[in-house]
């Protein structure tokens, strides 16, 4: 999919506008928090249309059983291209420093991941020794190639005024002027204040009842790995329409 210039988009001069319509410069799909659960994702790309890019807005894995199928899918998709997480920021800390981070991850759905790759032996309780022996292991399953690709995802991509993250914004904040760390991992305004510079944030990261549109965020985390809901929202230039399976 081909994405507008955001940052020669911006016009300083103008006074801000909230909430202006959604309007996309084409046609794609975005898929919310995955994590592991491959059924649900292919069901839900075959529900998709089927002439539209996808993009999933990261958290490809942990949590649920099958994050290395998800993987797979995602990459070998001509279709799907997809966002960095802070659950994939949270494997790769795992990968480079396995004594430091390896707890942090294995506590929050790493240990899924593992098994899903066919590593065992390890809890979050492990010492540096089999914290180690479980990165090497796992690094060896999913090999050079898919390590570098996750390594590799972008943390933000856009279409007109519909920007795509995974956690959030910093309303007030210009998003050329953001980290990546607050895309990842969100900001604590982000669901408190409206954004005022015309821009609609898709994201995950924390999960909602329904897909939903309200002040300049449209959030589409159904908590898939827990509920058994995974969400897309269709961006036309008609309007937006939520698909869930």
């Amino acid at each position: 999919m081909m994405f507008s210039n955001l940052f020669g988009k911006r016009k300083t001069s103008e006074p801000k506008v909230v909430f202006e319509p959604v309007e996309p410069e084409s046609r794609f799909c975005v898929i919310g928090d995955i994590h592991g659960r491959y059924d649900l994702l292919t069901t839900l790309v075959d529900a998709l249309p089927q002439d539209m890019s996808i993009i999933c807005v990261g958290d490809l894995i942990d949590r649920g059983d099958h994050s290395k199928d998800v993987l797979e899918y995602v990459i070998g998709h001509d279709r799907i291209t997809s966002l960095m997480g802070n659950h994939e920021q949270l494997m790769l800390n795992f990968l480079k420093s396995p004594e430091s981070h390896g707890r942090r991850w294995l506590r929050n759905g790493g240990l899924q991941t593992l098994a899903s790759f066919g590593v065992s032996g390890v809890t979050d309780s492990s010492g540096a020794e089999g914290l180690t022996r479980a990165r090497d292991n796992l690094y060896d399953t999913m090999g050079e190639k898919m390590v570098a690709w996750v390594a590799g995802l972008d943390c933000i991509a856009w279409s007109g005024n519909v920007a795509v993250v995974h956690a959030g914004a910093d309303p007030s904040t210009p998003l050329e002027e953001h980290s990546p760390e607050t895309f990842i991992w969100g900001h604590p305004e982000f669901r408190k204040t409206p954004r005022e510079d015309g821009f609609w944030i898709v994201h995950g990261h924390t999960i909602v009842d329904r897909p939903k549109m309200q002040d300049g965020r449209i959030s589409i985390d159904t908590g898939a790995y827990a509920t058994g809901q995974l969400t897309a929202a269709v961006f036309a230039p008609d309007g937006v329409e939520f698909i869930s399976t």
